[in-house]
């Protein structure tokens, strides 16, 4: 009796084991999982290529981008680069009045080079050598004009994926970029226009008004140039004069866009630069893939494709961009090195010719043209840092 007892218990246990539900994985958490996988080999690849070289980037002068988050980018490091963005936004501009009035700093020359090239830049075979050295050139500055020494930050948007208020890069201390704009209610939707005449509106989200809190309220922090893409648009074209305070509109409807599996499909599917650049703005074919909804989901300043840098946050989030590209690359660099795709307008509008490694990209007043061939590696030539 005493071992049918026992067997017919076993028996209940292992039915009820069976009959429980099994609890499935999170997508996403496995999604990053195996990114942090590819990153790893893309660290690898680049170690190994600069391994051996005595001259040019080398293991011993790479620098290290960190993500805002990440125990490597310190609370000194973090207090040195707000500091130095409010000294480039201090600096006089090198831009001339009557080419745009409305640029009264250094900070604003980089927003002038943005909105003067972007129908060139964006949606075409240019836009991601243009940010990488567009980035490049903004970390220059800070370093050379306003004395910054840690590592450029970038923001992996994918961490805060659920809702951008979570992230420490907007959590509003005076060790962020600000937090969120002040609620706005009964707030409009916003309609963006898109180089190639297209129109999307944006819903309102969690804020809508000058942000609250951090080192960049308006009290500390100015915008001057822009709107280009929504009204009410600055004058001269974005150009002009427009002064106001930095607005941010958080929605976590968008930066659901940038989660782990969006950046995995792109990294681990894509094998040609045109599937890249198509998931990075219209992921399966929707608008809103993971540089849209980068931009999208902080709002207001950075809904605007011309003048988003007014915003500080563009160049974190655009190092994030640069950091999946760059990932990409890293996993065939001898392959993905040499491609190239689409022309050289948004969207082809006008019509231009196909880019190539010679092809020119202009960066304004910013510095003097750079062939793709130039911005292709992270690690020849000019450039020279690791993405950790």
């Amino acid at each position: 009796m005493h071992f049918s007892s026992r067997l017919t218990g076993l028996l209940a246990l292992a039915s009820a084991v069976v009959a429980a539900p099994v609890r499935q994985p999170d997508p996403e958490v496995a999604a990053a999982t195996r990114v942090m996988d590819l990153k790893t080999t893309y660290q690898k690849q680049i170690l190994s290529g600069i391994a051996g070289r005595q001259m040019g980037c080398s293991a011993k002068n790479i620098r290290i981008r960190n993500e805002w988050y990440a125990s490597t980018l310190d609370d000194e490091d973090k207090a040195g680069y707000i500091a130095a963005v409010h000294c480039l936004n201090s600096l006089p501009a090198k831009t001339p009045l009557e080419r745009a009035a409305g640029a009264r700093t250094r900070y604003d020359d980089f927003v002038v080079a943005h909105i003067e090239q972007t129908p060139l830049v964006h949606a075409s075979g240019l836009f991601l050598p243009f940010h990488r050295y567009f980035v490049h050139l903004y970390e220059q500055d800070l370093r050379t004009q306003c004395a910054y020494t840690g590592p450029l930050p970038y923001w992996d948007w994918s961490l805060s994926y659920q809702d951008p208020r979570s992230a420490s890069v907007f959590d509003g201390s005076d060790l962020s970029l600000g937090g969120n704009g002040a609620y706005v209610p009964d707030r409009p939707a916003t309609t963006i226009t898109l180089p190639g005449g297209f129109k999307l509106t944006i819903p309102p989200a969690t804020g809508g008004g000058c942000v609250a809190s951090g080192p960049f309220t308006p009290d500390k922090f100015e915008v001057r140039l822009g709107p280009v893409a929504y009204a009410p648009t600055g004058p001269d074209g974005g150009l002009g004069y427009n002064p106001r305070c930095l607005t941010r509109d958080l929605s976590p409807e968008f930066s659901n866009q940038t989660r782990p599996s969006r950046v995995l499909k792109l990294i681990d599917e894509c094998q040609d630069l045109a599937c890249v650049n198509a998931q990075m703005d219209m992921a399966d074919g929707v608008p809103g893939g993971i540089h849209a909804a980068g931009h999208w989901q902080v709002g207001l300043e950075a809904l605007d494709i011309y003048a988003s840098p007014a915003d500080p946050v563009f160049y974190l989030h655009h190092a994030q961009i640069d950091r999946v590209w760059t990932i990409w690359q890293g996993q065939k660099p001898a392959e993905r090195n040499m491609q190239v795709w689409g022309t050289g307008t948004a969207l082809n509008e006008p019509p231009s010719p196909n880019v190539t490694l010679d092809s020119m990209i202009e960066f304004g007043i910013l510095a003097p043209p750079k062939s793709v061939r130039e911005l292709i590696s992270t690690v020849d030539g000019e450039l020279c840092y690791l993405y950790e």
